[in-house]
C-alpha cells in the first residue's frame, strides 16, 4: 500500500498587505495555517513597488514557521504583474496566487515563467476564482492540474470581486452564490485540488462570520480566507474536526482493519450501518486532526 501524501491544513488563510511592514512581521506569530502576502487589492497603486520589495525580503528572510506562505501578485495585464511574478519566483514562497484566473491559458502563461526560472517543484500556483468566466470554466481550469507543469494546487474563491462582476448580492447564507461555490468545489475535488472560501467583510459581526465559516465547512471547503487576525480563532474552530468526529472516524477505521472484516464492504458500528467509503473519509479526518495536533504541540513547545 502506498503511503498517503502529507496533508497540510488550510483552515485559516489570512491576507496581509504587502505594503505594511509591521503586518508582515506580525504574521510570523499568528495562529494561522497560511498567509497571503498581498501585492494586489490590498495595496494602493503608488505603493506597489514598495510592497513588492518588502514582501520579497520578508519571504526570503523566512521565520514563518509552519505557516504556508503565499504571494498574491498583480494580474499579467497590469503594469506591475510581470515584475511581481519575477520577484515572487525569486523569493521562493510556498505558492504564488494568481488573480482573476478565467481560463486555463491564464495559468499556463504564469506556469511557463515559473518553470523557465527553474523554480523548485514545491512552488505551486493557486488560482483566484473571481470572475464570471471563471465560474463557467471552473471544470477546465481545475483540469489543468492534470499537467504537473501547471503546478496548480488550490482554488481561492474571490467572492467580493465575483459579486462586483456578476451583481449578485452578498447576503447572509449567500444563496445567489451557492451554485458557483458548489460548482467550484466539485471542480476542485474532481481534480485533487484544495479550495478556500471567500472573505467575510463585516469585522463587527462575529456571529455572522462564524455562521459563514460553518456554511463553508458544510459545503466542503478546506478553509476560509480572512481579512483580520481577530477572525482566526473562530475560523480554525469551524474547519477543525471535533473530538467526537475524530473518535468516530478512528472507530470506523479500526473496525474495517479487523481481519474478520477485511472482505466486507459494509458493517455496523454503534448500531449504524457504515460502508468502506466512510472509513476512507475517516482517514482524512484523522490525518487532518493529527496534523493540527502536531502543529499545536510544536507551537506550544
Amino acid at each position: 500500500m502506498t503511503t498517503p501524501a502529507a496533508i497540510r491544513p488550510r483552515r485559516s488563510v489570512l491576507y496581509m498587505p504587502g505594503s505594511n511592514a509591521r503586518a508582515l512581521e506580525k504574521a510570523r506569530s499568528l495562529d494561522v495555517d497560511a498567509l497571503i502576502l498581498d501585492l494586489e487589492d490590498a495595496v494602493a497603486p503608488d505603493a506597489k513597488d514598495l510592497a513588492r520589495r518588502q514582501v520579497a525580503e520578508a519571504v526570503a528572510a523566512g521565520g514563518y514557521g509552519h505557516r504556508e506562505v503565499v504571494i498574491r501578485v498583480n494580474g499579467a495585464g497590469t503594469p506591475w504583474g510581470e515584475a511581481d511574478l519575477e520577484a515572487a519566483i525569486a523569493a521562493g514562497p510556498d505558492a504564488i496566487l494568481l488573480p482573476k484566473v478565467s481560463t486555463p491559458a491564464d495559468l499556463e502563461r504564469a506556469a511557463h515563467k515559473v518553470n523557465a526560472a527553474k523554480a523548485p517543484a514545491g512552488l505551486t500556483l493557486w488560482a483566484m476564482m473571481e470572475t464570471p468566466l471563471a465560474m463557467l470554466n471552473a471544470r477546465e481550469i481545475a483540469a489543468a492540474a492534470a499537467n504537473p507543469e501547471t503546478r496548480l494546487s488550490c482554488f481561492i474563491m474571490g467572492t467580493n470581486d465575483l459579486a462586483k462582476e456578476t451583481r449578485a448580492r452578498l447576503v447572509p447564507g449567500r444563496a445567489p452564490m451557492r451554485p458557483w461555490l458548489m460548482a467550484c468545489v466539485a471542480a476542485a475535488r474532481a481534480h485533487g485540488l484544495d479550495i478556500i472560501d471567500g472573505v467575510y467583510n463585516d469585522l463587527s459581526d462575529a456571529e455572522g462570520f462564524a455562521a459563514e465559516c460553518r456554511e463553508g465547512a458544510e459545503m466542503g471547503m478546506d478553509g476560509k480566507t480572512l481579512i483580520h487576525p481577530k477572525q482566526v480563532e473562530a475560523c480554525n474552530a469551524a474547519f477543525s474536526p471535533d473530538a467526537a468526529e475524530v473518535a468516530q472516524a478512528r472507530k470506523i477505521i479500526a473496525e474495517f482493519e479487523k481481519p474478520e472484516n477485511a472482505s466486507k464492504g459494509a458493517l455496523q458500528v454503534d448500531g449504524r450501518m457504515v460502508e468502506r467509503l466512510h472509513a476512507e473519509m475517516g482517514e482524512r479526518v484523522v490525518r487532518i486532526a493529527d496534523a493540527i495536533a502536531a502543529r499545536s504541540s510544536v507551537a506550544a513547545g
